[in-house]
């Protein structure tokens, strides 16, 4: 019933014609290949004691297709570089952020296309907002591990939105604190969602409480009354960017990838699921503005070379701990050059079936949304 309410908003859309798309959504899933998206669904079905799969939020979108995701270097990109795809449009070799493989030459981000048009901007992720994909979208360094020096250019865009878990070098001897840099660019500092909400500031940013992990958010399977979810951030994120004239909001599931790099399956589900949880967020708001609202979901890369099933004798299990364990068959620890799922729905969407590159993605973004890229 919810695929068919779905399908009949997006065909009475059409039908009445897409104005411009005016508030854009881009979720990336660090690390979620078709293999997490299985997995995931797969579980959510034994949950609720069935055989087969149960569609997360973006499954039911009404366009699909697939994207390519090697680097500039090499068929196996890293963050930074796939990053820099989809937020410039653009290959660039591993490591590099927002610029050519030879770092001469500085992209400019879809972010950036949309605030010099009068859109506001977020940024938000469940990692530390100077990791590798947030960079992408508003940095331009050589080498990822820049902590400090992407840090620093954060203030320089304008941006009106950051959410995180923090930031890995806040202070370097002998160079200007972090913080300090942001106060002076009129950036208020919030420590907790509700502080966050009370801002009268036109530029905000949200990490977490002193004393948590700057990292990354605690995994969703271990979350503590308290700590904050991906899905929370995307409403707040809503909540300070809405405006007449539109906003661009990323929102990366971060920590697809690191439960993957690890193997652990069961982590990697829970954080799929609250993934999936934060794009419900954005489809309720599409639900309110279905002409005027696009939403996109895809990945960076794969992470684990993911496989679901370890054989036809794989027992069942409703427990998250023991289906991912009976039916989660990782091949690496590392990422993987397969393609990535990509679905959406919304203004312009329609663009976004087949398969393309993930270079292609941000250009259509701004396809539908009338501006130039």
């Amino acid at each position: 019933m919810k695929k068919i309410l779905l399908v009949l908003i997006f065909a009475l859309s059409a039908t009445l014609g897409f104005a411009q798309a005016k508030y854009v959504f881009f979720f990336i899933g660090d690390g979620m290949g078709f293999g997490a998206v299985s997995l995931t669904e797969d579980y959510l079905a034994a949950k609720e004691g069935k055989h087969g799969s149960k569609n997360l939020t973006f499954s039911d979108f009404p366009v699909t297709g697939f994207a390519t995701t090697y680097s500039a270097n090499n068929l196996v990109t890293c963050s930074s570089a796939a990053g820099t795809a989809l937020a410039c449009g653009s290959k660039t070799s591993n490591g590099v952020v927002g610029m050519d493989s030879a770092a001469q030459k500085n992209y400019k981000s879809i972010a950036y296309r949309f605030k010099e048009n009068g859109y506001k901007i977020g940024i938000t992720t469940s990692v530390s907002l100077d990791h590798a994909t947030p960079a992408a979208f508003y940095a331009h360094q050589p080498d990822r591990n820049m902590y400090y020096e992407i840090a620093q250019e954060l203030p320089k865009n304008s941006f009106d939105f950051f959410a995180g878990a923090g930031f890995l070098k806040p202070k370097v001897a002998g160079k200007e604190n972090l913080f300090d840099n942001f106060k002076a660019n009129n950036y208020v500092l919030s420590r907790s969602i509700d502080e966050c909400k009370k801002s009268t500031s036109s530029k905000n940013i949200l990490i977490q409480a002193e004393g948590k992990n700057p990292e990354s958010l605690p995994y969703a399977i271990n979350k503590q009354k308290g700590d904050y979810r991906l899905s929370q951030i995307t409403d707040l994120a809503i909540e300070r960017l809405m405006n007449d004239k539109g906003f661009f909001l990323m929102v990366e599931g971060g920590m697809i990838d690191w439960a993957s790099h690890d193997n652990n399956a069961t982590a990697m589900v829970g954080e799929v699921i609250e993934f999936s949880n934060a794009v419900k967020v954005a489809l309720d708001f599409y639900k309110k503005y279905p002409t005027e609202t696009l939403i996109i979901v895809t990945a960076d890369h794969e992470t684990g070379g993911l496989g679901v099933g370890k054989s036809e004798k794989s027992a069942p299990a409703t427990q998250v701990e023991n289906f991912a364990k009976n039916y989660g068959s990782y091949s690496t620890t590392g990422h993987t050059g397969t393609m990535v799922p990509v679905y959406a729905i919304g203004a312009g969407s329609e663009q976004l079936g087949g398969k393309m590159d993930n270079t292609d993605i941000p250009k259509k973004i701004a396809k539908a949304a009338k501006i130039n890229f």
